[in-house]
């Protein structure tokens, strides 16, 4: 079976503008780089045909990757229950012993970017709170395990 990658709408929408930018720009870019350098003469000792093929190699990688997610990509949809945490839930959290408020939208792990709200649905954190409703403690568990009270779930 194939790996699923969970995004919301906007990821994958982020992820399909990537690879178009990838297949339409940037190639043609390493193209030209590529021509470039060959036009310098001898490529065995020619650093810039050298950067040029690795930048070419780096871009089909990734190209072949984001084709890959898009196609085995599962659409988070928003959940309309407000009591339970599920993928595409934006959550506010209490650290018990801190007493810091914390907010995170869970998201799969192709948006995760947690300086900027956006928790990864395998992190501790974000396992822990899966499928728990408004109200309740639950222990993070980590090296140095710690609770957090889910305050609500939009």
């Amino acid at each position: 079976m194939e790996d699923k990658f969970y995004v919301t709408e906007e990821g994958l929408n982020d992820l399909k503008n990537e690879l178009n930018e990838l297949i339409h720009v940037t190639r043609n870019e390493v193209i030209e780089d590529l021509k470039a350098a060959r036009a310098q003469g001898d490529l065995s000792e020619n650093a810039d045909y050298d950067a040029a093929r690795d930048r070419q190699a780096q871009v089909e990688a990734r190209i072949k990757e984001l084709e890959h997610m898009i196609r085995n990509a599962e659409v988070i949809e928003g959940k309309k229950s407000s009591k339970f945490v599920r993928l595409g839930s934006t959550v506010e959290l209490q650290e018990m012993d801190t007493g810091n408020i914390l907010t995170y939208t869970i998201v799969g792990s192709v948006e995760s970017d947690p300086l900027n709200g956006k928790l990864s649905n395998v992190t501790p954190l974000a396992e822990a709170i899966l499928d728990q409703k408004v109200g309740s403690i639950v222990t993070v568990e980590v090296d140095a395990p710690y609770d957090v009270k889910i305050l609500s779930v939009k």
